[in-house]
């Protein structure tokens, strides 16, 4: 199997962008989230979170099926030090560590979907069946209900998106 990374001289940071850049629907570009939680140890465990482009993560859900109620968004910072990638080009996998990943069976609705490929103007295209076995990524329903008509498409309150749609 082969990836085909594809770059653009503007910014795929946003789904929204990464989805015009593309010719896709919103709903077929993944954003790859960082969240963390505290260990007894004072560090933190990273997780990648795999969204559609217009989905939130809810976030008492993934603590749910991560077992971690502790478990928060990751600052720009904290993500980049933890994957090695910048906020709008984190991939799904290939990180600096080992990091669990948990994917929202809704991507699993397209036949190809358009994930960050390490860089804030990069993507590859990808069967969602494909994208899970990369990222050995547990699926689990980790999105929120969908928002209103008015905001859908939006980030709100997912300051820390990564990859191809501020959030990839």
């Amino acid at each position: 199997m082969t990836i085909e990374i594809v770059t653009f001289p503007e910014s795929t940071h946003t789904a929204e962008e990464a989805a015009h850049a593309v010719g896709a629907e919103l709903g077929q570009i993944v954003k790859s989230l960082v969240f963390v939680a505290p260990r007894e140890d004072g560090e933190l465990e990273p997780y990648v979170v795999l969204v559609a482009g217009p989905d939130r993560v809810d976030v008492a859900q993934l603590a749910a099926v991560l077992g971690e109620p502790g478990i928060r968004r990751a600052t720009a910072r904290e993500a980049n030090a933890l994957t090695g990638f910048v906020i709008g080009g984190i991939p799904p996998f290939g990180h600096s560590r080992p990091i669990r990943v948990v994917m929202d069976p809704a991507l699993g609705r397209h036949q190809i979907v358009w994930a960050a490929a390490g860089a804030q103007n990069a993507v590859f295209a990808v069967s969602p069946a494909t994208l899970r076995m990369l990222a050995n990524a547990t699926v689990a329903p980790i999105a929120a209900q969908p928002a209103s008509s008015g905001s859908v498409g939006s980030i709100e309150g997912q300051a820390q998106a990564t990859g191809p749609a501020g959030g990839a």
